[in-house]
C-alpha cells in the first residue's frame, strides 16, 4: 500500500485521478490540494465522492505533502510543476507530472512554446517520458515521470511502428487532430460549452500548438532522423475524446512486396498487431474497422486503424484525452513503477 498525494485535485485530470485511485487496492489517498479560496471537503467540490472519501482539499503545503505522501501526482497547469518537483525529489518522493514541464529535452524549444524559462534543468535530465509502450523499462526505475500530452499520446502511438521501421516518407506526416474541450482545462471547457460556440467547430494553433514539438521529439528518436510533422488541432463541441486522422506518403520501399529496412510484412495492420502484441491498452483494428470516440471514452485504450492505398497511408487513432491522454496513463505509469498489475484500477 502506498500513500498518494494529488496537487491540482480540482481540475479535470485531478478529478479523474481521484476516481481511479479510489478503486485502486494498493493506494491510499492521503493529501489533496489545489489553488482554492479556502479548504473544502473534496466531496463538497465533487458530490460524486460523498461517502467515498472524506479528505479536505487545501492549498498546497509542500511540507505536509512530503509528510503525507510516497508518490505525488502533479495535475497542474504548464509551468507550475517546476516549483514542486525539486522539493519532492529532494525528499525522496516519486513524482508523476501531468504538465509539460519535464517532457521536452530541448530547453530552448520548451521556452519558445511555453513562454517561460525551464527553471529546473537539473531534474529535467532525470525525467522519463511516461509513454509505457515505448519506455516501460525506464519507467520501472524512475523517480520523475513526465506524463505525455494527450495529442502526442495518440499521435506517437499511431505512428511509432512506421517511424521505428522507417516505412514511409516521414517528412510528409500530416496530423489532423480533433479534441473535446476538456483538454484545455476546466474553466475553458465550462466557458466554451456554455457559450454560443457550443455549436461551433474550428481549428486553432495551426502548426504552432505546444504539443507539436513533443510529437517531433519522440518520432525523431524512434526513426533516428529529424522529423517535423504538420499538426492541425481542432476543437470539437464535446466534453472529451481525441480522434486523429494522420496522412503519410509512401516511398518505393513501402509499396506492396518491397522490403523496408530489415522488416518485411504482408500488411501494415499485421506489423502493428505484432508491434503492440503485448501492450494491454493498444487495440489495433481489423481492415475497414475504424474507431469512434464512443469506443474509447471512459477507457484507457488507444484504438488504431490503418488504411493503405498504392501511394499513401492513412491512420486513424482515438483516445480519451482525460484517461489515456492524462490521468489513466499517469496511473498506468504508477502501476509500472510500483510493480502493480498494469491494468489495476484501469479496467
Amino acid at each position: 500500500m502506498i500513500n498518494v498525494g494529488i496537487v491540482g485535485a480540482t481540475g479535470f485530470a485531478g478529478e479523474e485521478l481521484i476516481a481511479i485511485l479510489l478503486r485502486h487496492p494498493e493506494v491510499r489517498l492521503t493529501n489533496l490540494s489545489a489553488i482554492i479560496d479556502e479548504p473544502k471537503p473534496i466531496s463538497g467540490l465533487f458530490p460524486k465522492f460523498k461517502n467515498k472519501i472524506d479528505l479536505i482539499c487545501t492549498k498546497p503545503d509542500i511540507k505536509k505533502i512530503i509528510i503525507d505522501s510516497d508518490l505525488v501526482f502533479l495535475a497542474l497547469p504548464h509551468t507550475a510543476s517546476m516549483a514542486f518537483v525539486p522539493h519532492l525529489l529532494k525528499a525522496k518522493k516519486r513524482v508523476i507530472d501531468l504538465s509539460a514541464d519535464y517532457r521536452l529535452e530541448d530547453t530552448g524549444i520548451y521556452e519558445k512554446f511555453y513562454k517561460t524559462k525551464q527553471k529546473d534543468k537539473l531534474h529535467l535530465h532525470q525525467a522519463v517520458y511516461g509513454l509505457p509502450e515505448l519506455y516501460r523499462e525506464k519507467i520501472k526505475h524512475a523517480s520523475l515521470i513526465a506524463n505525455p500530452g494527450c495529442y502526442p499520446t495518440c499521435a506517437i502511438l499511431a505512428l511509432a511502428p512506421i517511424a521505428a521501421f522507417n516505412l514511409a516518407d516521414l517528412g510528409s506526416i500530416i496530423i489532423d487532430a480533433k479534441s473535446g474541450v476538456s483538454g484545455a482545462g476546466r474553466k475553458f471547457a465550462e466557458d466554451f460549452l456554455s457559450s454560443v460556440f457550443n455549436e461551433d467547430f474550428k481549428a486553432y494553433k495551426v502548426n504552432v500548438h505546444q504539443h507539436m514539438p513533443e510529437i517531433n521529439q519522440e518520432l525523431s528518436k524512434l526513426s533516428h532522423k529529424k522529423i517535423s510533422v504538420t499538426f492541425v488541432p481542432h476543437l470539437l463541441p464535446l466534453n472529451k475524446g481525441i480522434l486523429e486522422t494522420i496522412y503519410i506518403k509512401k516511398v518505393p520501399s513501402t509499396l506492396p512486396g518491397r522490403q523496408a529496412g530489415k522488416y518485411r510484412a504482408p500488411s501494415l495492420i499485421s506489423l502493428y498487431k505484432k508491434f503492440y502484441k503485448k501492450e494491454p491498452f493498444v487495440r489495433i483494428r481489423d481492415e475497414g474497422d475504424f474507431p469512434s470516440l464512443k469506443d474509447v471514452n471512459g477507457t484507457n485504450f488507444c484504438d488504431i486503424a490503418i488504411k493503405e492505398d498504392p501511394k499513401s497511408i492513412i491512420i486513424i487513432a482515438a483516445i480519451d484525452n482525460l484517461l489515456k491522454g492524462a490521468s489513466g496513463q499517469a496511473v498506468q505509469n504508477m502501476n509500472i513503477m510500483y510493480k502493480f498489475g498494469e491494468h489495476t484500477a484501469l479496467i
